[in-house]
């Protein structure tokens, strides 16, 4: 039986958790790290980067935070909808299950 999605569970969490997902983003991570490693001003550039998109992400959350509380039930509606396509997909094609290597 194919997971069903629960009023907690978010479908962002559910695919991220698809080992074909979880896959790409380990070896996009790694690739992301060694390239730091090897080049030490990509590792600056790359710092600068991930401390500016930490700084927006920041202040887009507590901008946006009023207008998710106002729409927090059309998000669970959509969630749900959501959630059972992806219930659909895996069922459809159970490659999602597997990791990218195989």
């Amino acid at each position: 039986p194919m997971p069903i999605c629960h009023v907690q569970e978010n479908v962002l969490q559910r695919v991220l958790q698809l080992p074909v997902v979880s896959s790409t983003c380990e070896t996009l991570q790694r690739k992301y790290s060694s390239t730091k490693e090897s080049h030490p001003l990509m590792a600056s550039v790359c710092e600068v980067y991930e401390r500016g998109v930490q700084g927006a992400g920041a202040l887009a959350m507590w901008g946006m935070e009023p207008v998710v509380r106002r729409l927090e039930p059309q998000f669970a509606v959509a969630n749900n909808l959501a959630c059972r396509g992806l219930d659909h997909l895996e069922e459809k094609i159970p490659a999602l299950h597997y990791p990218v290597d195989k």
